[in-house]
């Protein structure tokens, strides 16, 4: 009978945890900037299971006043019948007294806790975090150069339980305290006005007293929430680049850093506690003077026989209910525009549109050549003038091009710009005769694949890392592609700290378990096992040394052939074989052709050829040879 009973519970349990779907498509959009179009943008999507917080809100507070009404009803019941007598005139009515008592108030005290603990608390949480990060993911590349990774994922993070936190405490505190209150003046209306007015009074300088200070408060609690990001920013920053700051030695500038943020937070923080206690003690002297004028009122009406001794019971005890329960909702209240202020700044990051967005009819992009023209391409990161202009380039299908200058030339943006990490601000770009603003910008990423100098890995395994390039390969395509890249050797001795080995074993974050030469190779696997037909080389081979980087070059011819390929090196050797070169110089094509062409045309290429030395491959012997 108890495992009945158990699983029968199990079942009402789990009815009410599947109520809200967390991860629902969210709405069209982006979530509005506005405080409270936000808060009903991920509301309206649980509305039902609020609504129902409401109502069994109200009946737990009607239920709860009404218990103080018994009160005085029994003392008046007591004092006029005699004791042999009481449950033979009034046993319907205590009886009724009774089961309100037993059944009514724990029945609406389940109900509310359920709708609040079971559907709401974990499903509706994750429903705010899961729809926010799925707006934050696609956001273009400078949305997230320009931020702390730390400080977005804690505001994506904190969002869902303080936007959560604060409706469910508005309905908890608020719409809780309201019933209460106007119950409370109702019943003590019905045994005389006068005994209402203290009570009534209260009221006004209750809700006078929160007027004055939640605002001065939410204030307050914005600007702690953003001091608190700030500190978690930097905290984070310094332990991300943890081998940056001992290279340098300089623990002692990342404390003062840190000590900024934190000496700021804590100014913010003592300015709200002030606030806090200034409301704490008004609240404070209010409460004295009601329940002493209760108590006073009480007392004359009886005396002047206007009201029984049950009335005085009730009043008073309602009354003591109140003041204590005002301390509650006083810390409800303030614990309400904390998480308003943690929403506000949340909303910094959640609700910004995203910049770089497919067209409404946008369609997949189909590569049957790979053909790459850029026409009359102009880009400047916002500003005036001063990166690409008027840029036009094309690649012939298969042609491997290679580009050439010094840094800030705008190599990288250009590559940048053809996988559509920014919008173009003139001109267009074309894969095979269609503009690349008109596809989808998942279906033109999955034709390009990209080998970038700065290898950053997921801290998953390694086989996740090198899937990344094409989910569903199987082992052996994932260990052909891993010997291809000559990273089978050292992914077989690998071993984490949880005896994951091999291929299961994780990388640590950015890869950082790992050497730059090893990152780079499982790149190149992640790469040759996508085998997409579009190629980019990005100082492919920068941090390989020079053996790993001879043997690797042959696997990258195999990997080019049949490929348009646009590679950028300034170790000119990687690509002095390349079919054709294309010298930038502030944004612009200032010279192409094939490597021993722009040698004998002694323009920019061939003067950075002679420069370079040592470790850059020097000497125009070796050059003219490659």
């Amino acid at each position: 009978m108890p495992r009945a009973r158990s699983e029968i519970d199990m079942r009402i349990v789990s009815w009410f945890e599947s109520r809200i779907d967390p991860f629902r498509v969210p709405p069209e959009g982006t979530p509005p900037p506005g405080l409270g179009a936000f808060y009903w943008y991920f509301v309206r999507q649980a509305g039902p299971w609020f609504l129902a917080v409401l109502a069994a809100g109200a009946i737990v507070a009607g239920v709860e006043v009404s218990m103080f009404r018994y009160v005085g009803a029994i003392v008046d019941v007591l004092g006029k019948t005699s004791p042999e007598r009481v449950f033979i005139e009034y046993g319907p009515t205590l009886a009724w007294m009774l089961g309100v008592v037993l059944f009514a108030r724990p029945l609406a005290t389940a109900l509310h806790d359920l709708v609040v603990r079971q559907a709401i608390v974990p499903q509706f949480t994750a429903l705010v975090r899961w729809q926010s990060h799925r707006h934050v993911i696609r956001q273009s590349l400078s949305f997230f150069q320009n931020d702390f990774a730390g400080r977005l994922s804690s505001r994506v993070m904190q969002t869902g339980p303080a936007l959560r936190e604060s409706v469910v405490n508005v309905v908890d505190a608020l719409w809780f305290a309201g019933i209460y209150a106007g119950s409370a003046l109702l019943l003590f209306a019905q045994a005389d006005l006068w005994l209402a007015t203290p009570l009534f009074l209260w009221v006004i300088g209750y809700v006078l007293v929160l007027r004055w200070f939640v605002p001065r408060l939410r204030g307050l609690s914005k600007s702690v929430s953003e001091a608190n990001s700030l500190l978690t920013g930097r905290i984070v920053d310094g332990y991300t680049n943890i081998a940056t700051v001992k290279m340098f030695a300089h623990a002692e500038r990342e404390e003062v850093y840190v000590r900024e943020a934190m000496d700021a937070q804590l100014g913010a923080f003592r300015r709200q506690l002030r606030a806090i206690t200034a409301m704490t003690l008004s609240i404070a002297v209010l409460n004295s003077l009601m329940l002493g004028a209760t108590g006073t009122v009480a007392v004359l009406l009886w005396q002047a026989g206007s009201v029984g001794l049950g009335a005085i019971a009730f009043a008073t005890g309602l009354a003591i209910r109140i003041v204590n329960m005002s301390g509650w909702i006083m810390w409800e209240v303030n614990g309400i525009f904390e998480n308003v202020g943690q929403v506000q700044e949340g909303m910094m990051t959640i609700a910004k549109p995203l910049t770089v967005v497919d067209k409404p009819d946008a369609v997949p992009l189909a590569v049957s050549r790979g053909e790459v023209r850029f026409e009359r391409v102009r880009f400047h990161y916002g500003k005036g003038s001063g990166i690409i202009d008027e840029l036009s380039l094309s690649v012939r299908p298969g042609e491997r091009v290679g580009l050439v200058g010094r840094s800030g030339a705008g190599k990288s943006t250009l590559v940048n710009l053809l996988l559509r990490f920014h919008d173009l601000e003139g001109g267009r770009i074309l894969i095979d005769g269609q503009d690349i603003a008109g596809v989808r910008q998942e279906s033109l990423r999955a034709a390009i694949g990209v080998v970038t100098q700065d290898t950053s890995l997921l801290h998953r395994s390694v086989r996740d890392n090198i899937t990344y390039g094409r989910p569903d390969a199987d082992q052996a395509a994932i260990e052909a592609a891993a010997a291809r890249a000559h990273a089978g050797e050292f992914i077989a001795s690998l071993v984490d700290p949880a005896g994951r080995q091999g291929y299961d074993a994780h990388v640590g974050e950015r890869g950082v378990k790992l050497s730059g030469g090893q990152r780079q190779r499982i790149a190149i696997a992640r790469v040759l096992l996508k085998d997409a037909p579009i190629l980019i080389l990005d100082e492919a081979t920068s941090a390989l040394d020079s053996e790993v980087e001879a043997a690797i070059q042959e696997d990258l011819e195999t990997l080019m052939v049949g490929k348009t390929v646009i590679a950028i090196a300034h170790r000119l050797s990687t690509i002095a074989r390349m079919d054709r070169l294309v010298v930038l110089d502030r944004g612009a094509i200032l010279e192409e052709g094939r490597h021993d062409e722009l040698i004998r045309r002694g323009g920019l290429y061939a003067d950075l050829w002679r420069r370079q030395s040592g470790g850059f491959l020097g000497g125009g012997n070796r050059g003219e040879a490659a």
